[in-house]
């Protein structure tokens, strides 16, 4: 069961980006990518980490991704052959946005020549 989880993740994690990138009605110049997923080891649940471009806008996509999730939980369950299918839950994703500050202070450091 323990090897399951991390495949059960990756499959959760291409179709939840396929069913955003196609059926979610994201505002024009707004960037939502599924950043990792963790399935419980009952399978029950999973977080679906999401990252925002702009950053601002995440709360925004948050809220839209959380009203329809319904509609996103049964195209997920139409496209997985699996039983059960995990209740899905989004998150922001706040690991990459601390990621992306640490390089950008590296990048001011290196161009500062210090």
């Amino acid at each position: 069961m323990a090897k399951r989880i991390p495949q059960v993740n990756q499959v959760i994690k291409e179709e939840l980006s396929r069913i955003i990138l196609k059926e979610l009605e994201c505002p024009p110049g707004v960037l939502v990518t599924v950043t990792r997923v963790e399935t419980s080891v009952d399978l029950k649940q999973a977080k679906a980490y999401i990252s925002v471009m702009p950053e601002e806008r995440g709360k925004d996509i948050l809220l839209v991704l959380n009203n329809q999730i319904f509609k996103l939980q049964q195209k997920l369950n139409q496209r997985l052959n699996m039983r059960p299918v995990p209740r899905i839950k989004f998150l922001e994703e706040k690991e990459t946005v601390q990621a992306g500050k640490i390089e950008e202070i590296l990048e001011k450091i290196k161009k500062d020549g210090g």
